[in-house]
């Protein structure tokens, strides 16, 4: 499957769209916000450009990108304060795939634009733009870049690892839609291997388009130990699973594609992390943090439910068609309270900073 052409996040306003189902990934950027708005403070401060050159990576559509660009403007504009200086303009890119939902984001620019015109007589020149493309690879000329931030976009793979396919074209994860206790060991090295091979030209890429001294602040999903198949990182994806071969036990889809169904998703390790940052050699790692996101709310299932939809329709519907979305996400949403009765469902992700050298 062309990733370009087939995975995006659902579009426009709907019920179902992600603009009104990322309110998880909107906790998880605000929860290392502190994070962020110091690091571009910080590489404001030692490198006092006259524009500052932002690219948002992954940045999907939906209230969460224009808010992270209002932060991250406003951040240097207090920095530049504090140093006496004058305020900076600012050359924003947006970037995510060919196939995502620009238009909603260009719709709400005025609305941001006036938000940023407020106050005692300020007026900050800020220049947004779509760069349609994936991140793995490059994007942007060379030393074109101050900031590169990517949230809840990195856990997502070019591709479904090849190497999980055997020499007839069979899937050797039968049971699982992605990495599982019953996953063979060469399941798990072809998943870690696309992996690799993924961060490492996407850190490549970003040496070659940020300046020296430029910052990138990275948030993924991410697992704690070791094992590939830890309860945080496989749980969502095994009841996903489940609800197929439920739909399919029940004659509403095939069997057998749902045996073919895979993901392009991997949660990696901080070891695995940090040896291809030091292999690729060319950023300095200022902070690496784990932190953990549970429930909040009665409705958390509910909220799970329509924020996985959101992410993984396109790809479902073009796999399956669309006539089982509607069953599937409401099967899917009774498992997971099922399992929220029981056990606490948390996530793991991991936030960095890392500065070009």
């Amino acid at each position: 499957m062309d990733m370009e052409k087939n995975f995006h996040m659902k579009g426009g306003l709907g019920d179902t769209s992600y603009s009104m189902n990322s309110s998880l990934q909107k906790r998880v950027a605000d929860k290392v916000k502190h994070i962020t708005l110091e690091s571009i403070q910080e590489m404001y401060s030692k490198t006092a450009p006259e524009i500052v050159s932002i690219a948002d990576l992954g940045c999907s559509s939906g209230p969460n990108t224009l808010s992270n660009i209002k932060d991250l403007v406003c951040a240097v504009e207090i920095a530049a304060g504090n140093m006496a200086r004058p305020v900076p303009e600012f050359r924003v890119a947006l970037n995510d795939l060919p196939t995502n939902d620009f238009n909603t984001i260009f719709q709400a620019l005025p609305d941001l634009y006036r938000e940023l015109k407020i106050g005692a007589g300020r007026s900050l020149c800020v220049y947004i733009g779509a760069y349609p493309g994936t991140f793995y690879g490059r994007l942007f000329p060379t030393k074109s870049l101050h900031f590169v931030y990517s949230s809840n976009s990195l856990h997502w793979l070019s591709k479904v690892p090849p190497g999980i396919y055997d020499k007839n074209g069979e899937t050797m994860n039968k049971g699982s839609l992605y990495i599982s206790v019953r996953s063979p060991p060469q399941v798990v090295q072809a998943y870690l291997k696309q992996f690799q091979e993924d961060f490492s030209l996407f850190l490549k890429s970003r040496s070659e388009e940020l300046m020296s001294g430029g910052r990138m602040v990275l948030v993924m999903l991410g697992r704690r130990g070791s094992s590939h198949a830890d309860r945080e990182t496989s749980l969502l994806w095994e009841l996903l699973y489940q609800s197929l071969v439920d739909l399919a036990n029940q004659g509403e889809l095939e069997k057998e594609k749902v045996d073919r169904y895979e993901v392009h998703f991997y949660a990696p390790s901080k070891e695995e992390l940090e040896d291809e940052i030091r292999k690729e050699g060319s950023f300095r790692v200022e902070l690496m943090e784990a932190f953990e996101m549970g429930k909040d709310r009665a409705n958390y299932g509910k909220v799970v439910t329509l924020t996985v939809r959101s992410i993984q329709e396109s790809m479902l519907a073009h796999h399956f068609g669309e006539t089982i979305l509607d069953k599937l996400f409401e099967h899917y949403g009774r498992l997971i309270d099922e399992h929220l009765a029981k056990e606490d469902i948390k996530s793991i992700s991991r936030v960095m900073v890392l500065t070009k050298l």
